[in-house]
């Protein structure tokens, strides 16, 4: 028989006792258990862990993110105090790196106190570690807990980890999927004995005709509001960077991945990071409802692009040895193309700002976004 994770066994005794338990809380166990969740004591992210970041691809990325925050504090006309925050910051490196290139501009780099926002311990001393020469740092395990005033936020990866409900669709209406055990005792889907009232009146329109058996995924708005209502009470703007799609449509999207490989998501819980497309629409939606202002979304390869990568891979490559400039070039193509390994279509960019900050660079056209970004 094979053995159990810690977690297997806790979530076999707690649908044992109360019954079947909805996605959302499998999801949420999965990843934050205060003793076995999967981002609670663990640094999951390299070669020899489960995924690799854009930040842990190439130097560019976290250099151009800088160089976009640069840009928005331009546009917010200078403050003398920005914080600049990030979300899930991983091991640091994309703040490591947006500071290298925030450094070409002295106001900007005096101006910061930065803010992340990280609920697990190895990854922050990783964090405190890479950024030992970084002053007025200070980590939060939450955005709540960050001091007001003008900020930039970045959330790269962040979303596609906040736990979802998934809604499967019945003759009898929408019910709420669980995870229960099979005669067997393992963990397999199900789905709850009654649908939830109405619930097909909060459907987008390309779900509302979708056949029996179809799965809808949802989140809660409460962090998209959060960073909303941050940047349009106090002004500035925040970069989400994630997976997932442009519009609201049905589809099973819930998977795990260990070894940098799919994996089944009710096998190990604890043991693999499980993970959710993003909406792009339904966070365009909920910011714009409560009088933020969202700009795209687009896809990373363009954005990046928008913001100067290709221009920054061929300076880097000119100063590389063939081998090194092989590995930029691998990079870029893998930041901004598409196919397999390619994150440039898979991977979309949203921005949510302040209501006056009507254009935000990588958001307008080429010509117009190389005249604002910084050099």
């Amino acid at each position: 028989m094979t053995e159990l994770s810690p977690l297997q066994s806790e979530i076999i005794r707690s649908i044992k006792t109360v019954g079947p338990m909805p996605v959302w809380r499998y999801m949420e166990m999965c990843l934050t258990h205060p003793e076995h969740g999967y981002y609670v004591a663990r640094d999951p992210l390299g070669r020899e862990g489960d995924f690799t970041t854009a930040p842990e691809i190439s130097q560019m990325f976290g250099e151009l993110l800088g160089l976009w925050a640069a840009s928005v504090w331009k546009a917010m006309g200078s403050p003398s105090q920005l914080h600049l925050i990030e979300l899930g910051p991983g091991r640091g490196t994309m703040m490591v790196d947006a500071l290298r290139a925030l450094r070409v501009l002295p106001p900007l780099y005096q101006s910061l106190s930065i803010h992340l926002v990280e609920i697990n311990p190895v990854l922050r001393e990783k964090q405190k570690s890479a950024l030992s020469a970084v002053r007025h740092i200070t980590w939060h395990r939450s955005i709540d807990e960050v001091p007001k005033g003008p900020a930039v936020v970045l959330a790269n990866e962040y979303f596609d980890v906040l736990p979802i409900h998934q809604m499967v669709k019945r003759e009898t209406g929408w019910h709420e999927r669980t995870v229960e055990l099979d005669g067997d005792g393992n963990l397999v889907f199900g789905a709850a004995a009654e649908p939830v009232p109405r619930f097909e009146v909060l459907l987008p329109p390309l779900v509302r005709a979708a056949p029996d058996g179809a799965v809808f995924e949802w989140r809660p708005d409460t962090e998209i509001m959060k960073i909303a209502r941050r940047v349009r009470d106090q002004d500035g703007a925040a970069l989400i960077i994630d997976y997932g799609h442009l519009r609201s449509d049905a589809g099973d999207t819930f998977q795990a991945v260990a070894g940098h490989s799919f994996a089944d998501p009710l096998k190990n819980p604890g043991q693999a990071d499980v993970t959710a497309h993003v909406d792009f629409q339904a966070l365009t939606r909920a910011a714009e409802d409560i009088g933020a202002r969202a700009h795209g979304p687009v896809s990373q390869g363009e954005f990046l692009k928008r913001l100067g990568i290709e221009a920054r891979a061929a300076r880097l490559s000119a100063k590389a040895a063939p081998e090194a400039a092989e590995d930029i070039s691998a990079a870029l193509q893998r930041l901004t193309g598409g196919g397999r390994g390619g994150m440039g279509s898979m991977f979309k960019v949203l921005a949510i700002s302040v209501a006056n900050l009507t254009s935000l660079v990588g958001f307008n056209d080429e010509e117009q976004d190389a005249k604002a970004v910084p050099p």
